[in-house]
C-alpha cells in the first residue's frame, strides 16, 4: 500500500511553530522556522507585504534574544522597508543599536516610536537612557550630532494608531474604536506641539495643537498650550478664545485664567483682566505671578 506524502507546512504553520519556540526560549529554532516561513512566503508569488514584515520582525526578535544584534538590525530594517514606521521593528532595532553601542541611532528609533504612539513606556525609557548616555558622551551639543529624526506622516500615525487601538468589549467585527485611536493620535500631536514650544517655534506648535484639537476637542490643556503660543505670537483675541474653551471644560483651570488675564491686559481690557486674576486668586491665593500681574494692572488703571 503506497504511503501518503506528507504535505509541506504552510507559512501560517511555520510562523505559529516559530512563535511557540520563541515563547519557550528556543530562539535559534524560532529563527530557523521564521526563515523557512519567509522563504515560502517570498517564493509563493502572493507575498503579503504586511505578513512578510511581521515575519522579518519576528525573526529579528529571535536574533535579539540570542544576542545576534547585527542580524536583528538587518531584519528590522527589511521589515520597516515593507511597513514603514511599524512600532515593533523600530523598538527591536533601537534595542539592538543600544546593545551595539550605536546610541545615536537607538535614540532616533526610540523617538520615532514616540511620534507614532507617545504612550509606550519602553520608548520613553529608551529615550531617557540614550539622552543620558549621549550627554555624557557628546556633551552639551549632543543633539547637533544626531542623525535626522524622520517625521512620521499624519496618515501613517492615524492608521497605525487605529490598528493598535483595543477593540471594545462586545464588538465583533474586529474594527478598532475610532474614539480611542483619535485620542491617542491627539495626544501624540500635543506632545509634538510641546516639543516645538520648548524650541521656541510657537507658530508650528500652534498648528500641532490645532490638529490635536480637531481629533480631541475636550482636552483643556491643549487649549491652554495653544493660548500660550497665541500670546507669544501676539494673537491676543485667539488666546482669550482658547482660554475660554479651557475654562468651559475646567472652570478652575489656573493656567487658563492667568493666560486669559495676560491677553486681556494686552488688549487693554483691564476690567476683564482684573476679574480673571481675582477668580484665580480665590482658587490659589498664594499665586505670586497672579499677584504681581494684578498689581501691575491696578497701577495701569
Amino acid at each position: 500500500m503506497p504511503q501518503k506524502r506528507r504535505s509541506s507546512p504552510s507559512v501560517a504553520q511555520l510562523k505559529q511553530a516559530g512563535n511557540d519556540c520563541f515563547r519557550s526560549g528556543q530562539y535559534g529554532e524560532a529563527a530557523s522556522l521564521y526563515s523557512r516561513a519567509i522563504q515560502l512566503q517570498e517564493r509563493s508569488g502572493q507575498s503579503s507585504t504586511e505578513e512578510l514584515s511581521i515575519l522579518y520582525s519576528n525573526r529579528a526578535a529571535s536574533y535579539l534574544k540570542d544576542g545576534n544584534c547585527t542580524e536583528c538590525v538587518k531584519d528590522c530594517t527589511t521589515s520597516l522597508s515593507l511597513v514603514p514606521f511599524a512600532i515593533k521593528p523600530l523598538l527591536r532595532r533601537a534595542a539592538a543599536y543600544e546593545a551595539l553601542e550605536r546610541y545615536r541611532l537607538a535614540y532616533v528609533d526610540y523617538k520615532t516610536v514616540l511620534q507614532v504612539d507617545c504612550s509606550i513606556p519602553a520608548a520613553h525609557d529608551g529615550t531617557n537612557r540614550m539622552t543620558k548616555v549621549l550627554q555624557e558622551q557628546d556633551g552639551p551639543s549632543w543633539r547637533e550630532k544626531l542623525p535626522p529624526i524622520p517625521a512620521v506622516p499624519l496618515s501613517v500615525r492615524e492608521s497605525l494608531a487605529q490598528a493598535a487601538a483595543p477593540v471594545p468589549p462586545g464588538q465583533r467585527n474586529g474594527v478598532s474604536s475610532p474614539g480611542v485611536a483619535a485620542e491617542k493620535l491627539a495626544l501624540a500631536l500635543k506632545e509634538e506641539g510641546n516639543a516645538l514650544v520648548k524650541k521656541g517655534e510657537h507658530r508650528k506648535a500652534a498648528e500641532k495643537y490645532s490638529e490635536s484639537l480637531k481629533l480631541n476637542p475636550r482636552e483643556a490643556t491643549t487649549y491652554t498650550n495653544r493660548a500660550l503660543c497665541y500670546l507669544s505670537l501676539k494673537m491676543h483675541k485667539e488666546a482669550v478664545q482658547d482660554c475660554g474653551e479651557a475654562l468651559r471644560l475646567d472652570s478652575k483651570n489656573i493656567k487658563a485664567l492667568y493666560r486669559r488675564a495676560q491677553a486681556h491686559k494686552q488688549l487693554k481690557d483691564y476690567k476683564a483682566c482684573t476679574r480673571d486674576l481675582s477668580a484665580l486668586l480665590k482658587i490659589e491665593p498664594g499665586n505670586m505671578a497672579a499677584q504681581k500681574l494684578l498689581q501691575e494692572v491696578q497701577k495701569t488703571k
